[in-house]
């Protein structure tokens, strides 16, 4: 369990949160949990529906999960295994529904190359499982999260108090690498010698408050109101329309043939969804192609992916 100089009641909230993150921030998890959603599926049904995942890298994958208590393997019959959501994993699909809208309102659009004009333009539509997974680098550091608590709660403070309250037992100097961080991800901004949340840092309330009722096993809904982070209402994410599943690879480098906006992937046909609890379709796991990490925009805008 992280610790922190937080009130104990926040303390054990934020380690909580904390390890959900880690259970959820590995690359390809929510893929993976996706993919899952909808029904329970043999290996041979996973594989061609993450095709760039190998044997050596979705087995290790699915165990990492079942060990998380997010997925249960089940042996049907002889040769017969299936892999499937746990309560516990399905209890996250609504969760991964609020970090999918907190990351398609706050993140920068990616940019793909026009086949015909050469010119980079931006996405008009990202999918949501490439929303979650932007919005997760931001906030599934270490020591982010704690941080962010600890500026929420006690607003602007000094690297020093920073320190002593979300990062107790380290040398003062291990702050600055964490904080500055977030501060070229656009969550927090530096003024003098103080740090503080950004807008848009204030703005992942919904995202904490969601991962905070997950972490506790506590249902998800707008009467909930965290201590902290208020009583942010549950967003309804936009989410692509069902159709064949894409194989498109996220995080590698750009294509060098040029693409349309509207060829891209991520540039699928949105649709609202009905309700917050989403049933994930299999065009809502893949998007563009983006830098391993994300690129900071300047203080004035939230971050980029």
């Amino acid at each position: 369990m992280a610790t922190t100089g937080l009130p104990r009641s926040t303390q054990v909230d934020v380690a909580r949160v904390t390890e959900s993150l880690e259970m959820i921030t590995p690359l390809w998890s929510v893929w993976i949990l996706m993919t899952l959603s909808a029904q329970p599926l043999r290996y041979a049904e996973i594989k061609p529906r993450l095709p760039w995942l190998n044997d050596g890298t979705l087995h290790p994958k699915l165990r990492r999960l079942a060990d998380a208590g997010l997925v249960e393997r089940t042996e049907v019959s002889q040769g017969h295994v299936t892999y499937g959501l746990t309560a516990r994993g399905t209890d996250l699909m609504p969760v991964l529904t609020v970090i999918a809208a907190w990351g398609e309102t706050y993140l920068e659009k990616p940019v793909v190359k026009n086949k015909d004009t050469g010119k980079l333009e931006p996405l008009a539509t990202v999918a949501p499982a490439q929303n979650i997974e932007d919005a997760l680098a931001l906030i599934g550091p270490r020591h982010a999260t704690p941080i962010l608590w600890v500026l929420k709660d006690r607003g602007a403070s000094s690297a020093k108090a920073l320190s002593a309250a979300a990062m107790p037992g380290y040398r003062l100097s291990n702050v600055y690498p964490q904080v500055d961080r977030l501060v070229g991800d656009g969550l927090v901004r530096k003024n003098g010698r103080a740090y503080e949340l950004t807008a848009t840092g204030h703005a992942l309330a919904p995202v904490y408050r969601a991962l905070s009722a997950w972490a506790a096993g506590r249902p998800l809904d707008d009467a909930d109101t965290h201590p902290l982070w208020g009583a942010a209402p549950v967003p309804v994410v936009t989410q692509a329309a069902s159709g064949p599943w894409l194989t498109t690879q996220p995080r590698v480098s750009a294509p060098a043939t040029a693409v349309t906006p509207a060829a891209h992937p991520a540039a699928l046909a949105i649709q609202p969804a009905a309700s917050s609890a989403t049933a994930w379709k299999g065009g809502d796991l893949f998007s563009h192609q983006i830098p391993a990490r994300p690129i900071a925009l300047p203080q004035t805008q939230g971050p980029r992916r």
